[in-house]
C-alpha cells in the first residue's frame, strides 16, 4: 500500500513539473508565429470625418402621404432619404416608389431612381428614369416628373414616351390632373404628339 502511495506522489510531483513546462512551450509557440508589434505605433484606424456624417444624417425605408381635395390618395416610399445641408426642408429621397390611388378606382404606379421632397410646398420631384404603370394599361417613361402630395396634379415637362390601348406614342410632356369643370382625372399628352395607332398591342406583347 506504502508503495503505491509512492509511486502516486512521484506521477502528481512529476505533473506539477512537466504541465507548467508544456504550458510555457505552448505560449512561446504563440508568440514566436505571431505578427511583431511595437508598442509605439500608432493604433490603425479608418479616418472618420464626424462633420460629415453629421451633414449626412437620414432615415432608411422612409413615405410620404398625401390627400388631394376630392380624396385622391398619394403615396411615396424610398430606401433612404435625407435632408439638404442648406435646406432642411428638402429631403433628397433614392431609389423611390409611389402609388396615386385615384377616387375612380384608378391606380397610377411611380418608380424612379431618385426624388427631391419639398415639406412646406408638399411637391416632389422625380428624376432619374421615371417609370409610370396606370391600370388602364399604359406604360410611361419620362426623365422627370413633377407631383404634389396635396392635390391630383403630376407633369413631366420634358419629353415622354408611353405605350397604352391605342398604341405607342410620344409628345414633348405629360400631365396628370383633375380634368377642368368636373370631377374627372385626365391624361393629357402634348407637345407635338405623334401616335401610332396599334389597337392590339397588348394582345401582342402577351403572346
Amino acid at each position: 500500500m506504502a508503495r503505491a502511495d509512492n509511486t502516486y506522489s512521484r506521477v502528481v510531483a512529476g505533473m506539477k513539473i512537466l504541465l507548467p513546462l508544456a504550458a510555457l512551450g505552448m505560449l512561446s509557440t504563440l508568440f514566436l508565429i505571431s505578427n511583431t508589434i511595437d508598442p509605439s505605433a500608432p493604433v490603425p484606424s479608418a479616418p472618420v470625418d464626424l462633420e460629415q456624417r453629421a451633414q449626412d444624417l437620414g432615415v432608411t425605408r422612409p413615405s410620404f402621404a398625401g390627400v388631394s381635395g376630392r380624396g385622391d390618395q398619394i403615396t411615396l416610399r424610398a430606401e433612404a432619404a435625407r435632408p439638404e445641408r442648406d435646406s432642411p426642408h428638402l429631403l433628397i429621397a433614392e431609389r423611390v416608389n409611389g402609388e396615386i390611388g385615384l377616387v375612380g378606382g384608378t391606380g397610377v404606379r411611380l418608380r424612379a431612381a431618385t426624388a427631391r421632397l419639398d415639406q412646406q410646398t408638399m411637391t416632389a420631384s422625380l428624376a432619374g428614369g421615371v417609370h409610370i404603370t396606370t391600370t388602364t394599361g399604359y406604360q410611361i417613361d419620362t426623365d422627370r416628373l413633377d407631383t404634389r402630395l396635396d392635390a391630383l396634379h403630376a407633369e413631366s415637362p420634358g419629353p415622354v414616351t408611353a405605350t397604352g390601348p391605342l398604341g405607342t406614342l410620344g409628345s414633348g410632356r405629360m400631365i396628370l390632373r383633375e380634368a377642368p369643370g368636373s370631377d374627372d382625372a385626365e391624361l393629357l399628352f402634348s407637345g407635338g404628339v405623334k401616335l401610332i395607332y396599334r389597337p392590339n398591342i397588348e394582345k401582342e406583347q402577351d403572346q
